[in-house]
């Protein structure tokens, strides 16, 4: 016997293993239906969800770092920048709303803002005050940056935050604990 079985209801969105989002059309909150009351969870739907691993929010103290002045020399920075930098563990502040962050490096000497929305062209500024244009992308819990100078990966491991910044021959890793 074949049954003709319509689906109750269709989800129009996008789909994919790190995009979660759909539309819910209009629906009633609550039914009754062979006397079971039921209620509309559909809200829950909207909210955008990311990966485990994706939650960059909050304040991150770099307490390491490998090939800094190797790395900044690569990418051009000026001796006297490379020195104040060697003296300091930069404060990175996160603010992640979905696929928008603000990221704020904080030193005695400076706080160093770049904005971007994941998948749109964005400029950063760098330390010294140098623009790149970049496409920020995420890829397994992973934010991944290219420049026409460097490639950066920003990733959460454990309570670990790190980022590893290659340029030509050069990795720079930074490690970072949420505070």
């Amino acid at each position: 016997m074949l049954l003709n079985v319509q689906p109750i209801l269709t989800l129009t969105g996008n789909y994919s293993p790190n995009n979660r989002e759909f539309e819910v059309p209009n629906m009633p909150t609550s039914s009754v239906c062979d006397g079971i009351m039921t209620t509309r969870t559909s809200d829950v739907l909207r909210q955008p969800t990311r990966p485990a691993g994706m939650d960059f929010n909050g304040t991150w103290k770099i307490y390491s770092e490998e090939n800094l002045d190797e790395f900044l020399k690569v990418v051009g920075v000026p001796e006297m920048v490379i020195k104040m930098r060697k003296e300091v563990k930069p404060v990175w502040v996160i603010e992640q709303n979905g696929q928008d962050f603000t990221c704020t490096m904080k030193t005695p000497m400076c706080s160093h803002v770049n904005s971007f929305t994941i998948g749109k062209e964005s400029e950063i500024t760098t330390v010294d005050g140098r623009k790149f244009k970049c496409m920020i992308r995420e890829e397994n819990g992973k934010l991944i940056s290219e420049t026409e100078k460097f490639t950066s990966v920003r990733e959460i491991q454990g309570d670990e935050m790190i980022e590893t910044i290659t340029s030509g021959p050069v990795t720079f890793i930074s490690r970072s604990k949420r505070v």
